[in-house]
């Protein structure tokens, strides 16, 4: 007897189950790595970004070597550096991507980060040609300019997803922060810019201070399931409203994390955190902690799960709203003194 069918689609792509392994450096740098993802049951990768400081500097490379010499005798053939830009970047980039397909039977996602029009376009087209599946555009803004309005950075960002999808036929995921004033209406005009799905949410690193070194230093603190609660709320909100499809990111960490995001309304989840505190083994307790939820709890797959909680369908609509915030203040009571 075999057990419940944990099959659903995202951008188009028929996945095994929910569980995609999401943009992370140390799992998608490393064939190997990728390979044993597979192996324990990963239904696709995205893989680590590309970003946009490293097209910069590539073209600023380019430019620089290209100049080197200028002023010297014109056979004087030995002053062209020999690999000059071997320093990564897109042609490593691409590289792995093409060596990623070529060994993994599930579908290998690219990733982009970056904000500001540029390079994007050139690369997305690079990144079809070497057999990406999909793309996933990581659009990371911390705007600092006092003079940038929100209504222009919005339309930024609409503007590069437009850019890229009239390039490129691959499935365009984007994936964003959560500080937008009305994170619906800028779903909505990104599906209109030609958006197939959302992954909810970016996580933003924050830096901390060193006291006694008196240094910036970065603060990486890997996702908990508390992290789960915003993309839950959004993807319960957006679910049904746009015609995207929703990829939870953030704090899965059990089985039960699955089944309650698969509730709200996401077609997948990204896993990271906790492949990276437990391996790659750690995708098969999660798949079966899933597996056995359904069985316990009477269902024969996944898909029945999705969107039965979104707000469109919950029984209690409001609790996604502001009167849920009322609800929960009320609801807290200290312990006494």
């Amino acid at each position: 007897m075999t057990g419940p069918n944990l099959g659903t689609t995202y951008l188009g792509l028929p996945l095994r189950s929910p569980l995609v392994v999401g943009a992370a450096a140390p799992l998608s740098d490393d064939l190997d790595t990728l390979l044993r993802l597979e192996q324990h049951g990963a239904a696709a990768v995205v893989l680590h970004s590309l970003f946009e400081e490293e097209l910069e500097h590539d073209q600023l490379e380019l430019w620089r070597v290209a100049l080197q010499g200028t002023g010297s005798y014109g056979e004087a053939l030995s002053y062209f550096p020999e690999r000059a830009l071997d320093h990564g970047g897109p042609d490593l980039y691409l590289r792995q991507i093409e060596a990623a397909r070529s060994r993994l039977a599930i579908p290998v996602i690219a990733s982009l980060n970056g904000v500001r029009p540029g390079s994007w376009v050139r690369v997305a087209r690079q990144i079809e040609a070497a057999g990406a599946h999909a793309l996933e555009l990581n659009l990371f803004s911390l705007p600092t300019d006092p003079e940038l309005t929100s209504a222009a950075i919005e339309t930024q960002l609409e503007e590069i997803v437009a850019a890229v999808r009239a390039e490129v036929r691959l499935p365009l995921a984007v994936k964003l922060g959560p500080f937008f004033t009305n994170l619906s209406a800028m779903a909505r005009r990104l599906s209109g810019a030609g958006a197939d799905g959302l992954v909810l949410f970016n996580r933003f690193y924050q830096p901390d201070i060193d006291i006694e070194a008196l240094e910036v230093r970065p603060n990486l603190l890997l996702s908990t399931p508390n992290d789960l609660r915003l993309p839950l709320r959004w993807i319960a909100l957006l679910h049904g409203r746009v015609p995207l499809d929703l990829a939870a990111s953030g704090g899965v960490q059990r089985g039960t994390d699955v089944v309650r995001l698969l509730m709200a309304g996401a077609q997948v989840t990204q896993v990271v955190a906790a492949l990276l505190r437990h391996g790659p083994q750690h995708l098969q307790r999660i798949e079966a902690e899933l597996q056995q939820w359904l069985v316990d709890h009477h269902h024969e797959s996944a898909a029945e799960l999705i969107g039965c909680m979104s707000q469109r369908r919950c029984p209690d609509p409001t609790a996604f709203e502001r009167v849920h915030y009322l609800r929960a203040l009320q609801s807290y009571h200290p312990l006494p003194c």
